[in-house]
């Protein structure tokens, strides 16, 4: 199961707060045009989760995920690290 870090959790709180989310919103990670590669993954913001969804709750957050979004990242860890122009992005890791 996909594992949310703290850094990746406040990231999340942040994009939720700063999009006035309802309650029991979360972020939605699903795969552009049916692939299966984490190249092909989308994340947006969701009032709630699709029917098939997996949901993931961790660190006050809630994923939820498609179901080849669930096989692409039943292993990894949903982490956050500043890029080259110091903005917080979601990254994915082993």
């Amino acid at each position: 199961m996909l594992t949310i870090s703290e850094n990746a959790a406040e990231v999340i709180k942040l994009i939720l707060v700063g999009g006035e989310s309802p309650e029991g919103a979360g972020l939605r990670i699903s795969s552009s045009e049916g692939e299966a590669s984490a190249e092909s993954l989308e994340a947006a913001v969701a009032n709630a989760p699709e029917d098939s969804d997996q949901i993931v709750e961790q660190s006050g957050v809630r994923v939820f995920l498609d179901e080849q979004a669930a096989t692409v990242l039943g292993d990894k860890t949903l982490d956050a690290e500043r890029d080259d122009n110091g903005e917080l992005g979601l990254t994915v890791s082993e």
